[in-house]
């Protein structure tokens, strides 16, 4: 069972940037599709952005060009740098292995002042 341990978020000025991070226990981290979610209040938890094990990524419309998601597979991490962060981005983000059904992180808030 992987398990996710997630940090990085705080509060922030729009325009600013946060990086989050997430660490997993798993020898099999290489192979393991990660992603980040999240969920503002009131709203549905959405996608923001997937990294596959060989590299691939894709992201929601509205974080394209400013979120970049990477990994390492050396710490067994992966990062979500958030730029020109607006406060349509406050929520609480989620680290995410193996898919809706796979296994979730605590969650990080995330915070966005105007």
């Amino acid at each position: 069972q992987v398990q996710l341990v997630e940090s990085g978020g705080g509060l922030v000025q729009a325009g600013g940037s946060l990086r989050l991070s997430c660490a997993a226990s798993t020898s099999t981290f290489a192979f393991v599709s990660m992603a980040w979610y999240r969920q503002a209040p009131g709203k549905q938890r959405e996608l923001v952005a997937r990294i596959f094990g060989g590299g691939f990524t894709n992201y929601a419309e509205s974080v394209t060009g400013r979120f970049t998601i990477s990994r390492d597979n050396v710490k067994n991490t992966i990062y979500l740098q958030m730029n020109n962060l607006n406060p349509e981005d406050t929520a609480v983000y989620f680290c995410n292995a193996n898919g809706l059904s796979g296994t979730w992180g605590q969650g990080t808030l995330v915070i966005v002042s105007s």
